[in-house]
């Protein structure tokens, strides 16, 4: 099993030198990746569920968090957790990620796409929020397009995108990126089986309703003519987590586990990031770039 690290802004803040020790310290300890969340806009009174958000709370923009993190990195994987799909135009999203991934040399492979739980936020970016899923949806077809088409272009029509001879350079290293969907409805789970590279649920779910939303991915992926046993799984963790923990979960069919400090003192943060990495045996000896 793979361990990520989230850099959550809202928490930590947008400070250059903070997320750059943030970013040096989880690639020296050994961590497989780094994690940015999103919000695009808040405003007084939004709710996630019964948890109210400060509208003061920093998320800065996790595209722009994993360019500044990768250019003082070498080897860390970059991920989104999650990046608020709807919300962004994928003509444009398309060569922004592709931009990312090449500056980074390819680095952006764990692109996490959700679809929003505020429905204040979806109208600040003029989003009808009861469309948000079939947007979604549409939006990782265009982008998979665009990164596939050539100098002739490619052309879609569809409920929300009108693409015509459009080309879009460069491309992602390889030429297209892994997208991975996170969520916590029934719907996440089939769009993850039916689209996605990797399934991320979150939220208050118990163990049960986790495991039969993976099991919903995977007929998901399966009944869209898609192999299962390629889909990755992964989960949340606490930073405190034991290696039974992590048993149970390599158990449940995880492949990654993605941990977050709660020290607001970067010193307390680089502790328990260690901790952590020796408790899994995660520091590898520091070498050429691979």
């Amino acid at each position: 099993m793979k361990f990520g690290i989230s850099y959550s802004t809202p928490h930590f803040g947008v400070d250059p030198d903070t997320l750059t020790r943030f970013a040096q310290d989880a690639e020296d300890l050994g961590f497989e990746s780094l994690y940015v969340p999103e919000h695009v806009a808040l405003h007084p009174g939004a709710k996630i569920g019964p948890m109210e958000l400060d509208p003061s709370l920093p998320y800065g923009d996790p595209l722009e968090c994993l360019t500044f993190a990768a250019a003082r990195t070498r080897r860390i994987l970059l991920g989104t957790g999650v990046l608020l799909l709807p919300y962004h135009h994928p003509v444009v999203l398309a060569k922004r990620l592709a931009t990312l991934d090449l500056l980074s040399g390819g680095r952006l492979r764990l692109l996490t796409i959700g679809v929003g739980a505020l429905p204040g936020e979806a109208a600040a970016t003029g989003v009808d929020f009861a469309t948000r899923g079939r947007r979604a949806d549409e939006a990782i077809d265009v982008l998979r397009l665009l990164w596939a088409g050539g100098a002739d272009g490619v052309s879609h029509s569809g409920e929300f995108f009108t693409l015509d001879a459009v080309c879009s350079f460069p491309k992602p290293v390889g030429g297209v990126l892994p997208i991975h969907v996170g969520g916590s409805s029934a719907a996440a789970a089939r769009r993850a089986g039916r689209r996605g590279d990797g399934f991320f649920p979150g939220g208050l779910l118990t163990p049960d309703e986790r495991r039969r939303q993976f099991a919903l991915a995977r007929t998901a992926a399966g009944e869209a003519g898609r192999d299962p046993d390629s889909l990755q799984h992964t989960r949340w963790g606490s930073i405190g987590m034991s290696e039974e923990d992590a048993e149970t979960l390599a158990g449940q069919g995880v492949t990654r586990v993605v941990v977050s400090p709660t020290s607001a003192d970067p010193d307390g943060r680089r502790e328990e990031m260690a901790a952590f990495a020796e408790r899994f045996a995660l520091v590898r000896p520091v070498g050429p770039v691979e």
